[in-house]
């Protein structure tokens, strides 16, 4: 067993109980070849929760200070964990995603860049609209719904893979398929509040 799923278990035999994890629509996800996982953000919890219940292992981005305390330095690159420095561009985050999605991984993104202070959606970022755009990945929207309260049950709903092909067809603009990606996590929201 690699680090990777000794830790899954772990972390879920310790969240899932705690905050009654209902997951729902986990038949949506696909079974093989690379998936852009894109999902609301509402806690430092988000990662690892997205992790346990999704069914393949999952490359993050993660905020580089993160890489500089030393327990997570060492913990994270395991967990595939990949450095991104936050408020501009980052092109070694860019090709080390685009990377991730050619070879057939999952990588799980939260668009809006931060936790939302009052769990509504905030507008993505452009970055999830470039590997959308630039990779034949197929692209699942997934929304995490509840409070993150001990025997409060929290939701983690996984949408069907949304369409890309026309936007790519037309090079539309990362911007515009960001918003795409974002309304079909809203309509996720909408949906199971």
């Amino acid at each position: 067993m690699d680090f990777y799923s000794f830790a899954k278990g772990v972390v879920s035999s310790v969240l899932k109980p705690l905050y009654r994890v209902e997951v729902i629509g986990i038949e949506h996800f696909p079974k093989e070849g690379g998936v852009l996982l894109c999902s609301n953000h509402i806690s430092n919890l988000d990662p690892p929760i997205v992790g346990i219940t999704a069914p393949r292992p999952i490359y993050f981005m993660a905020k580089e200070e993160l890489f500089r305390v030393p327990v997570l330095k060492k913990l994270l690159p395991p967990l595939h964990a990949f450095p991104v420095k936050r408020g501009m561009s980052d092109r070694q985050a860019l090709r080390t995603g685009l990377e991730v999605l050619k070879q057939g991984h999952v990588l799980g993104i939260f668009p809006e860049g931060t936790r939302s202070k009052d769990g509504k959606l905030k507008k993505g970022l452009s970055g999830v609209g470039f590997f959308a755009l630039r990779t034949d990945a197929q692209v699942v929207p997934c929304a995490i719904i509840g409070p993150y309260r001990p025997l409060k049950k929290l939701k983690v709903v996984y949408g069907a893979p949304i369409a890309i092909d026309s936007l790519r067809e037309r090079k539309a603009s990362p911007e515009e398929a960001t918003e795409y990606i974002m309304s079909h996590i809203q309509a996720l929201l909408d949906a199971y509040q």
